[in-house]
């Protein structure tokens, strides 16, 4: 057999190759909790040794056994599953996530039309129902599973948009300006998708935030009465579930009954924070959140499924038929008929990848119980690290934190603290025993912690503690540190 292409569907080479990725991915997995000195949290190198590595490996001849570029590929990136992994809102996904992932390659289903996708569209249903009823929605909510939350998002406003406009059929009005009322602290793709429709810097409405973060929703009708003097059309009010710098919770239902009142599409972005319905000790932060005309919830985040994964709720599943309608005979013979099968009605995306298996496998192997477990030990962790810094006189905890993301900074110094926390933050990541990331609050930087790994305990905290003041000191009593101080 000469054929490279028929040599590349011999099924007995991937067996042999499966079972040594198997056993590789499972020693790896057996020291996520390693305290062993060479472990690290992030293998750092600069964009350009990354780039000049890679650029050397792509002109090499090929390889036989894909295993070598594979443990090539995993010693070169950021490590999710090390319990020092304090870094962004990644998730170390669960074991069987992992064959499930592969499982779904190997189907390779696309999920426009039923035909193509008939189990992954009927998974959607069923999941994004039981989330429904979970954020506390009736039987008419329903939905489907996105490619991450700024695709979320975006098509959740292109639905509000259809519901107050005619904008899709008859396109834009000369001077016609729409606006979203939405926290200073919303993630920037609620920024992004604002401007993909059109509406501008102008028709992004930024309503102030509180001492902890929160949207202050006592400005929402000063806010929406002065964009209707300036002549603007709101079409929605969004809340945050878990903002991304801080985790913080807004008044979801002070939002809601002014939406109410305006009649007002009311989105709510619980990308990171509403998996806490799972949670009767933390379900109460989301109060109001079964008013929202729509909500995105990254499966990705909070419930340890491969990216990207994300659930696009709406409290009445026919509002997911209005943002798109157009043509496609070659798919679906009527656009205007509410189809749950057939995704590519409801959705940016045809040939999406079944993700709804990862979600799927975790609950029918662990149900409901594991995602509780899961947020109640990540926000436990992060109220006993909040503690901890409150403890240090040479910290400063920013807020109290309502979830798993803290943010601090150490203040032992009256020179420049921004620049100082910048600087320990650099030397974590360049040792790479510890990855942390970074925020701005109120102008000042932060040094921020996502707890995101389960297998994390509190003697990490502590030693990140005393790591980021070894550091401070050094960074204070040299000359030069790389960064001006």
């Amino acid at each position: 057999m000469d054929s490279i292409l028929d040599k590349a569907y011999i099924a007995e080479n991937f067996r042999k190759q499966g079972h040594a990725l198997i056993d590789m991915m499972a020693d790896y997995l057996a020291e996520a909790t390693s305290d062993k000195e060479e472990i690290q949290a992030i293998p750092w190198q600069s964009p350009e040794e990354q780039l000049s590595y890679w650029q050397q490996d792509f002109s090499k001849p090929k390889v036989s056994d894909p295993l070598e570029l594979f443990k090539d590929v995993m010693d070169h990136s950021i490590q999710v599953h090390r319990k020092r992994y304090l870094g962004h809102q990644t998730t170390p996904t669960l074991p069987v996530t992992v064959l499930s992932a592969a499982f779904t390659a190997l189907l390779n289903q696309g999920m426009g039309v039923y035909e193509m996708g008939m189990v992954g569209n009927t998974l959607e249903k069923v999941l994004t129902e039981h989330l429904a009823q979970k954020l506390g929605y009736s039987k008419e909510a329903s939905g489907f599973i996105t490619s991450g939350g700024s695709l979320g998002n975006l098509t959740a406003l292109l639905a509000a948009r259809a519901v107050a406009t005619d904008i899709w059929q008859s396109g834009y009005e000369n001077g016609k300006q729409l606006a979203v009322l939405v926290s200073e602290e919303a993630h920037y793709c609620i920024d992004r998708a604002a401007r993909i429709m059109g509406l501008g810097a102008a028709g992004i409405i930024k309503v102030p935030i509180n001492a902890r973060f929160q949207m202050r929703t006592e400005l929402l009708e000063e806010y929406y009465q002065q964009a209707l003097s300036e002549g603007k059309q709101v079409i929605s009010v969004i809340g945050c579930a878990g903002s991304t710098s801080t985790g913080s919770y807004d008044d979801l239902k002070a939002i809601a009954a002014f939406s109410k009142k305006y009649n007002l599409w009311f989105h709510v972005d619980g990308a990171h924070g509403a998996p806490a319905a799972f949670s009767p000790t933390y379900k109460h932060l989301m109060a109001g959140i079964e008013e929202a005309d729509s909500v995105v919830v990254d499966y990705h985040k909070m419930m340890m499924t491969p990216s990207l994964s994300t659930a696009l709720i709406f409290k009445r599943g026919g509002d997911a038929y209005k943002t798109f309608s157009q043509r496609a005979q070659y798919l679906w013979t009527d656009q205007n008929t509410e189809e749950w099968y057939n995704g590519g009605k409801r959705s940016f995306e045809c040939t999406k990848a079944m993700s709804a298996l990862n979600v799927y496998t975790i609950f029918r192997m662990y149900g409901d119980g594991i995602f509780k477990e899961n947020i109640e030990r990540l926000y436990g962790l992060a109220v006993s690290f909040a503690e901890k810094i409150k403890a240090n006189k040479s910290l400063d905890l920013a807020y109290e934190p309502q979830c798993n993301i803290v943010c601090f900074r150490f203040t032992a110094t009256e020179r420049d603290l921004s620049k100082i926390n910048l600087a320990i933050r650099q030397q974590l990541l360049e040792e790479g025993r510890f990855y942390i990331v970074q925020t701005v609050l109120n102008g000042e930087l932060y040094l921020r912690v996502s707890v995101m790994n389960p297998l994390s305990t509190e003697q990490e905290f502590q030693e990140l503690l005393i790591a980021v003041e070894e550091k401070a000191h050094l960074i204070l009593s040299a000359k030069d540190v790389g960064v001006d101080v």
